[in-house]
């Protein structure tokens, strides 16, 4: 299977930093050499490369912007974030929320538009401004204008961090499937916090949906929590 690159972006806070070490992490266990990319230049508490050090113990290879975790206010992006388009590594690039944060994904248009590029926008309908299907829908279309990528699929995250129960999961699946269906994605999976499932009841209910199911593990919490 040839290398593939995995571009992970969204509305700010809705857990794409998370999802990105959950799939890196996955990617890693089947084998696949793995490089994440944290192209968060916006938001200083919830990155990825906070995390490099467990990353990195997994076998995963971490580039991260100049200067990030510390008390520098403007991070920027090492020149060997370039050299991910040489290598033969499966490469999980998390952007920055919205379209502000999505700007520095189109400095690699070029090279993206000459390699095998997944575009995965994380929906979450429990954040302000993307409650409704067309409000998320339009918050995809500003990440595409401002980064120049085209998103592939569609993956639902809608939790409520610690607060997240099964309801709040299945409560928002039309909400999902009708954003999916607004943007002509497929809707690839539903994420689904691990924790949830030592609950029986809660694995025959799932089964029961028509989705895709994609269980992620709690890694990226705020500094206060």
């Amino acid at each position: 299977m040839e290398r593939k690159f995995y571009i992970i972006c969204g509305h700010y806070g809705c857990g794409k930093s998370n999802y990105a070490i959950n799939l890196a992490l996955d990617l890693s266990e089947q084998g696949r050499k793995v490089i994440l990319m944290d192209l968060d230049l916006v938001n200083p508490y919830f990155l990825s490369s906070a995390y490099k050090d467990m990353l990195e113990e997994k076998g995963i290879r971490v580039i991260a912007p100049m200067f990030a975790n510390s008390n520098v206010e403007t991070p920027g992006l090492p020149a060997e974030m370039n050299l991910v388009f040489e290598t033969d590594a499966d490469v999980v690039m998390d952007v920055g929320g919205d379209d502000a944060g999505s700007v520095v994904l189109g400095r690699f248009h070029e090279q993206l538009a000459n390699v095998d590029y997944e575009m995965i926008y994380l929906i979450n309908h429990y954040r302000n401004l993307t409650m409704t299907p067309e409000d998320t829908a339009e918050v995809l279309r500003e990440i595409e204008a401002a980064s120049r990528c085209r998103a592939s699929a569609v993956i639902a995250n809608s939790h409520l961090k610690a607060e997240t129960t099964w309801e709040v999961v299945k409560k928002a699946l039309p909400y999902a499937k009708e954003t999916a269906e607004i943007l002509n994605l497929p809707l690839k999976a539903v994420t689904i916090p691990a924790f949830l499932l030592s609950d029986e009841d809660v694995k025959k209910e799932m089964e029961e949906q028509d989705v895709t199911w994609y269980p992620v593990e709690i890694y990226v919490k705020a500094p206060w929590e």
